[in-house]
């Protein structure tokens, strides 16, 4: 989730960052919570101007199999090797519409690693890093299927499947590199009409291209879809129940699947969780003041170091805030060089972005202190364009994943758009200002791409009960930039099983993080099934 960006493949050189980066919940658009099949009632008009949580609650599919589902539910998969050792891959059907399972199929890739022993097998584990738009292949492969726990890889078939339209299966695609180039840069603090027209015109030619890649697709990516295409893995893979470890978006796909399906809901390890019964806006002011949260964290901390270029140990929290505006100001007025190949400057909204794209993980907080330092006092502005870069997945040659164009089709279908018209983003600004005096501009203006979407939302904000499921496990960092750890809170009192697990401490997301605490009751309960107490907290 943050603003209309998105990214994973980090050049800094820590494999934690990646994988924060990887779990990154972006606020690109809706921050996305919200999907189909909510109970009758649930109100339409919660989405746009409300900032109301839902009342209505996500109603369970019948416990059997439909018929015209089985050829789905009953296909073999053909694994065949994914040229990365140790790793097999296959193809998956599955209906584009579960309404009309018989026009038409969207094929999903499948990855795993077996498990390796010793000890009994338990089944196949699920892992999602989030997004929306994350490849969960990705993940598996540079992540989770070599860095989670030994024993955890020994005992179960590391599992993943990318998406309906995310990365293998059917990618959305909207612009080519350089028009994201272009995009990118474009402005998301306009001074006055003209470059309010800008951002507008940048964010209906995002849509448009959206539009015309991927039409059919495009009106079914939702989370709930998603959610379904989940169950049919599961029952492939041979596994009564699905266990399953999401992070950041993954957690609201992983909460849905549980509202859906709670008969066949095996471990679940919700991290970095979102609240699915907010509106598109309240979740975007909210994920907001995250950052804020976070950003108040790393300025602390920059002020001890000897080479915060944004004060010394006298300045407060507040003025580096004020500090890092006035750069950012200074940007919008005159852009860096910052050596790139294709001519590109640091900007204001790219320099935001890498920015808040350290603010995931405080093992970049050393990095993005030297790449302000070239910044701010050498007019070199390579360290934060690379740190964008990396948040938005720009490759080397100048192209991009697809996970930003994953993120909005997913968003924008799953609520209503946040804000329908720029006087809506300028009557919310002093709020999202107050939320946060250096990103609240910026990302309020971010959450109108939605408002120009070529395809009506189908979801609505809604809660998630999952009665009768097995114990879930939701984690919250009390200082998480992109879920904030009320929401993880919110989810938890939601969810009829729901146990809360806190970790103290900053970072999105907790698992595998350098915390024993957090990890020792993850895997225990992983391994054995027996969740950790409500209300444990870890540091």
């Amino acid at each position: 989730m943050h603003t209309r960006r998105t990214h994973r493949r980090t050049r800094t050189g820590s494999t934690r960052f990646r994988a924060a980066l990887l779990a990154a919940a972006l606020l690109a658009t809706a921050c996305s919570a919200g999907g189909a099949s909510t109970s009758a009632g649930s109100p339409a008009a919660e989405a746009a101007g409300s900032t109301e949580a839902a009342t209505a609650t996500l109603t369970p599919l019948p416990k059997g199999t439909p018929s015209e589902l089985a050829p789905y539910y009953e296909q073999k998969l053909g694994w065949r090797d994914c040229g990365v050792p140790g790793f097999q891959c296959a193809t998956m059907k599955a209906p584009l519409d579960y309404a009309k399972p018989t026009e038409g199929d969207v094929r999903l890739a499948v990855a795993r690693k077996k498990a390796t022993g010793p000890g009994k097998r338990i089944g196949s584990l699920l892992v999602n890093p989030g997004g929306p738009g994350g490849s969960a292949i990705g993940y598996l492969q540079q992540y989770a299927g070599i860095g989670y726990p030994a024993k955890v890889r020994a005992q179960y078939d590391m599992v993943a499947v990318d998406p309906r339209g995310v990365a293998r299966s059917e990618p959305v695609e909207c612009l080519d590199g350089r028009e994201m180039d272009a995009y990118t840069q474009t402005d998301v603090t306009p001074d006055d009409a003209d470059e309010t027209d800008e951002l507008v015109d940048a964010y209906k030619k995002f849509a448009e291209g959206c539009g015309a890649d991927a039409p059919k697709l495009l009106r079914h990516v939702s989370t709930v879809e998603a959610a379904r295409d989940m169950d049919v893995l599961r029952a492939v893979l041979g596994d009564e129940k699905l266990n399953y470890v999401g992070a950041s978006y993954g957690t609201f796909l992983g909460a849905t699947y549980a509202g859906l399906f709670p008969d066949r809901t095996g471990r679940l390890v919700l991290d970095g969780a979102m609240d699915p019964s907010l509106p598109a806006r309240r979740l975007n002011l909210e994920q907001t003041a995250g950052f804020e949260t976070a950003f108040q964290s790393f300025a602390k901390d920059c002020v001890k170091q000897p080479d915060c270029p944004l004060g010394d140990k006298g300045t407060t929290p507040d003025q580096v805030g004020k500090n890092l505006k006035s750069f950012f100001d200074d940007l919008d007025a005159k852009p860096l060089p910052a050596g790139d190949a294709d001519g590109r400057k640091l900007t204001e909204s790219l320099a935001t972005t890498g920015v808040i794209a350290a603010m995931y993980d405080e093992g970049a907080w050393q990095q993005l202190r030297e790449s302000l330092t070239s910044a701010v006092k050498e007019k070199d502005g390579a360290g934060l364009l690379i740190l964008s870069d990396s948040y938005y997945e720009r490759e080397a040659d100048g192209g991009y994943s697809n996970l930003m164009f994953a993120n909005a089709a997913v968003n924008c279908l799953d609520l209503p758009a946040a804000f329908t018209s720029p006087d809506e983003v300028r009557k919310a600004l002093p709020d999202f200002e107050k939320a946060s005096p250096v990103f609240g501009e910026g990302l309020a203006w971010s959450s109108l791409n939605c408002a120009y979407w070529p395809v009506r939302p189908t979801g609505e904000p809604h809660r998630i009960k999952a009665a009768g499921a097995t114990p879930i496990v939701v984690v919250g960092t009390t200082r998480d930039p992109a879920t904030p750890y009320r929401w993880a809170e919110a989810l938890a009192d939601q969810l009829s099983s729901g146990r809360l697990l806190t970790y103290e401490g900053d970072g999105h997301t907790a698992y595998g993080r350098g915390s024993a605490c957090i990890d020792s009751a993850i895997n225990t309960y992983l391994l054995t099934g027996t969740a950790p107490k409500d209300g444990k907290r870890c540091s």
